[in-house]
């Protein structure tokens, strides 16, 4: 029995050391981001057949990352990729062959060696992919450890290198330039589309690069922004940035929040123009807890909540992510649905009080 299991293993490591399929059309790619203040995420998805799902995720050298994987259809692995490379280069450690790396199946658990965007690319093995079988899985990814005062490993500069200005560049709102790299940190203020930026270094936080940047206006802001709104700019203070509109001002869009009856929670639905948003008002108390799920019919929906006072309580979140936390505010807080992408998109959105 031990004979036949270890040569079952070693097929598998044989077959899974390929990786995903030839099929690089079924590829499909996932920007990881952790809650505000938090190391790590659950990710639920799927995949039939050749498909395949690289999740990327921001860290430095010298952090540890920690994915494991449970799936329904066990020819299911993962591979884990060093910044710059993807599915079809070499692998840092795949989840299908034990060894320093990889502690147990779908199981990886290393100290990142650079600095820079990693790759986690889900799949199954060939022949459950000939079978056009699926595999419904939880994919859990964290990175733990300080990052240090400088940037080490910095692959391809792209950290604390880049150029000397960025552009905003988003699909629908303005940026939020915040006090620290975080999605929880203190709001500066809200940067319009195609902001001119001074690039004073990024770092990888909550999963994701932060830049700190200076505008280009006298006087000037600084303060930190998503990497992943930026790209390369020039030094010209083009479209400078505008403050959040004052606590209750209503935005085009706006909906009133009430439940039935006796209930705590309600369900509704809506339809996003690209770029369009809707604000959900609904009133709550200091201690309270506010549960909010995003069902989106396609890809690009993404929702954030602000405070009574205008401030962020959950700021950038993609609709997969179901929110539930305390309330420290008494007020009107007001959620937001955002359609981000380019195409139409429709939702239900549940929210709660309790």
């Amino acid at each position: 029995m031990r004979n036949i299991l270890l040569q079952a293993i070693a097929a598998v490591a044989i077959l899974a050391a390929t990786g995903p399929s030839a099929h690089a059309q079924d590829i499909r790619t996932e920007q990881v981001v952790f809650a505000p203040g938090t190391s790590g995420t659950a990710i639920r998805d799927t995949i039939t057949g050749y498909e395949s799902v690289s999740y990327v995720v921001g860290a430095e050298a010298g952090q540890r990352l920690d994915v494991r994987l449970d799936a329904s259809n066990l020819q299911t692995y993962f591979n884990v990729y060093p910044p710059g490379s993807g599915p079809g280069d070499e692998a840092l450690a795949n989840s299908g062959m034990m060894g320093p790396n990889v502690p147990d199946l779908n199981r990886v658990d290393m100290e990142l060696p650079y600095s820079g965007e990693y790759t986690v690319s889900v799949y199954m093995m060939r022949a459950a992919a000939r079978r056009n079988e699926r595999s419904d899985y939880t994919l859990d990814i964290s990175i733990t450890g300080e990052t240090g005062a400088i940037v080490r490993g910095d692959y391809a500069d792209g950290l604390q290198g880049g150029p000397d200005f960025f552009e905003v560049r988003t699909t629908g709102g303005k940026l939020n330039l915040r006090a620290g790299p975080s999605g929880g940190a203190a709001l500066v203020t809200q940067l319009d589309n195609g902001t001119n930026l001074r690039n004073l270094g990024c770092r990888m936080s909550e999963g994701r690069r932060w830049c700190r940047v200076a505008t280009l206006a006298d006087p000037g802001l600084e303060g930190w922004v998503a990497g992943d709104f930026l790209v390369e700019g020039r030094g010209t203070a083009a479209a400078p940035a505008s403050p959040r509109p004052p606590s209750g001002e209503v935005a085009t869009g706006t909906v009133r929040v009430r439940f039935p009856a006796g209930a705590s929670g309600t369900d509704l639905a809506g339809n996003l123009a690209p770029g369009d948003s809707v604000r959900y008002v609904l009133g709550a108390g200091n201690g309270q807890f506010l549960y909010v799920t995003v069902a989106p019919r396609g890809p690009g929906v993404f929702y954030q909540i602000f405070n009574p006072d205008g401030s962020f309580l959950l700021d950038q979140m993609s609709a997969d992510q179901p929110y539930r936390g305390q309330l420290w505010q008494s007020g009107d807080h007001v959620v937001e649905v955002i359609n981000r992408g380019s195409a139409p998109a429709s939702y239900n959105v549940t929210f709660g009080i309790e």
